[in-house]
């Protein structure tokens, strides 16, 4: 993210994550790198809607949103729902 992230920044940055993805699975047949690609995006889509979620409950209660952190993907990724 930047140095200084908004709700608005990471909203952007989820959009061209969102966009990379689609351009990726429009073209059908995907090489390994490609793959590989996707996996990430998926993750730092992943990350990203942690972020906002943080910082939209932190604004909510009245707190900081910019006290939310960008949480390691190994944290993310193991939610259980």
């Amino acid at each position: 993210m930047t140095l200084h992230t908004t709700d608005k920044n990471v909203l952007g940055h989820i959009e061209e994550l969102v966009t990379e993805e689609k351009k990726l699975y429009a073209q059908g047949e995907m090489s390994d790198a490609e793959r590989e690609r996707l996996a990430k995006i998926n993750i730092e889509l992943d990350r990203c809607w942690d972020l906002l979620r943080q910082r939209r409950a932190l604004a909510e209660y009245g707190r900081n949103p910019d006290e939310a952190e960008v949480r390691p993907a190994k944290v993310v990724e193991n939610y259980k729902g």
